[in-house]
């Protein structure tokens, strides 16, 4: 089976529990993160994480279990095949 991939982009305030409360949404839905990378400029948190979606059914169910924690963070959480982003970014 060959594995699908996402790119989930997080961006907001920076404070305590990001990076816990993505990545418990993640593992509980049996999300791998195959790539991360993570950085604060000045007060705002930015990461970006490749993930394994192999398994996921309905990555809008996914997306919406990152809405609740972003409303809850105040932050921007979108996930999105990894192939539609490198058609959106394509320079």
């Amino acid at each position: 089976m060959e594995t699908k991939r996402a790119v989930v982009s997080v961006v907001g305030k920076d404070q305590i529990g990001i990076i816990s409360h993505v990545t418990s949404v993640l593992a509980n839905n049996k999300v791998n993160i195959l790539d991360i990378s993570q950085t604060i400029l000045q007060d705002f948190f930015t990461m970006m994480m490749i993930v394994d979606v192999t398994n996921i059914s309905s990555l809008e169910d996914l997306q919406a279990q990152l809405d609740e924690v972003g409303k809850k963070l105040a932050l921007t959480i979108h996930v999105q095949m990894e192939e539609i982003f490198r058609s959106m970014h394509r320079i």
